[in-house]
């Protein structure tokens, strides 16, 4: 998954990834303990694509901020 992907989701859109993300970060840690995951290094791209998720949610939020902040300043 590409950030610039992510970027292009509504905020509904990532927060239904996101859940969907750890809740399958879940299952490959239980899999993991009980012996049954056939690639370890599955649960490493997940963790990588939940962060990946995360810097553009805050990203937005950011800059959502900013636009905000700058009608403030212009009004005073």
């Amino acid at each position: 998954m590409k950030a610039k992907e992510l970027q292009e989701y509504s905020e509904k859109e990532r927060e239904a990834k996101l859940r969907e993300l750890r809740a399958g970060l879940f299952n490959l840690r239980v899999q993991a303990k009980t012996g049954r995951l056939e690639k370890p290094g599955q649960i490493r791209l997940m963790k990588k694509d939940i962060a990946r998720l995360l810097t553009v949610e805050n990203q937005k939020k950011k800059a959502g901020a900013v636009k905000e902040g700058a009608h403030d300043k212009r009004a005073k």
